[in-house]
């Protein structure tokens, strides 16, 4: 078994179990998760989310970001400038759309939940940008 830093359980799912999970996804979140699509902007549920919590993967609820790392971008999709654990999200260098940016997925199930840009606030100089209906909010 595979664990973070700060303890959660990074093994892969296996495709079976990924399976299951994403039976209960809707066909908007199966077109971002599974086939790396992006919501509209300004149209995400969890832009504007200002109570402190959690923010963890739709499709297999590991934590990804904290409340107190979140910041108003404006660009239209819920920004942060550090994940939950660096460990939690994976980085993979994205082609697509005639430009290279680089992808963000679950460190755990490999869902796709948006793209990090190197022009976010401090410490980090990172935006996460992510899409709302990649995420679930838990308050703390």
């Amino acid at each position: 078994m595979s664990v973070s830093a700060s303890g959660h359980d990074l093994s892969p799912l296996d495709s079976a179990e990924r399976e299951r999970l994403a039976a209960g996804l809707s066909p908007e979140e199966r077109r971002v998760l599974l086939d790396h699509g992006t919501e509209r902007p300004f149209c995400g549920g969890l832009l504007d989310n200002k109570q402190g919590g959690t923010y963890q993967c739709r499709l297999c609820a590991l934590p990804l970001f904290k409340s107190d790392h979140k910041f108003d971008s404006g660009t239209g999709w819920p920004s942060f400038f550090a994940p939950f654990d660096a460990e939690h999200v994976r980085e993979i260098r994205d082609q697509s759309h005639g430009m290279i940016r680089i992808e963000i997925r679950c460190a755990r199930c490999d869902s796709h939940l948006g793209h990090v840009f190197p022009d976010g606030p401090r410490p980090t100089g990172l935006r996460y940008c992510l899409n709302s209906i990649a995420m679930e909010f838990v308050s703390s």
